[in-house]
């Protein structure tokens, strides 16, 4: 288990995720098949060099995915009860295939929980860079994460 106790998440800790990932055709693809997503911005090469953007533009629903996804292992992976929300989900900037993504994460704010004792609600502002340390995607995350009293 990698993941932090709600102790170990105080307001103002950032974590850079040492996992990075370049973007396929097929990452794409599948998500689009996937989420029954016929949008030919993502799956028509033809369609999309007639737009702004001259080619396709991935999924956003994957990239946001990949964002939380990775990371799970530095913030959650073990001590999560259960992620309650996802707000503020932005996308400035369009992903390609062929772009590498990077992940950075800050707690914005904690709080023990009322009604659960044995876990605490923290929020992380989640923000995805592509390989120009562009801003791609953010979001926050609400978690209700054990406690370490729990783990003994």
């Amino acid at each position: 288990m990698t993941g932090r106790y709600f102790e170990d998440l105080v307001v103002g800790l950032t974590i850079e995720h040492p996992v990075r990932r370049t973007v396929t055709e097929t990452d794409n693809l599948l998500v689009s098949a996937l989420t029954h997503n016929p949008q030919p911005l993502h799956l028509d090469a033809e369609y999309a060099v007639g737009t702004e953007f001259g080619r396709i533009v991935v999924n956003g629903l994957f990239t946001f995915s990949l964002m939380v996804g990775i990371s799970v292992g530095e913030t959650t992976l073990g001590t999560l009860v259960a992620n309650l929300g996802y707000d503020q989900v932005r996308m400035p900037r369009p992903v390609f295939i062929g772009d590498t993504l990077r992940v950075r994460t800050t707690v914005s704010d904690t709080r023990p929980s009322a009604s659960r004792p044995e876990a605490g609600l923290v929020v992380f502002s989640h923000e995805t860079l592509n390989q120009r340390d562009e801003v791609v995607c953010t979001c926050t995350r609400t978690a209700l994460v054990r406690r370490r009293s729990l783990a003994g």
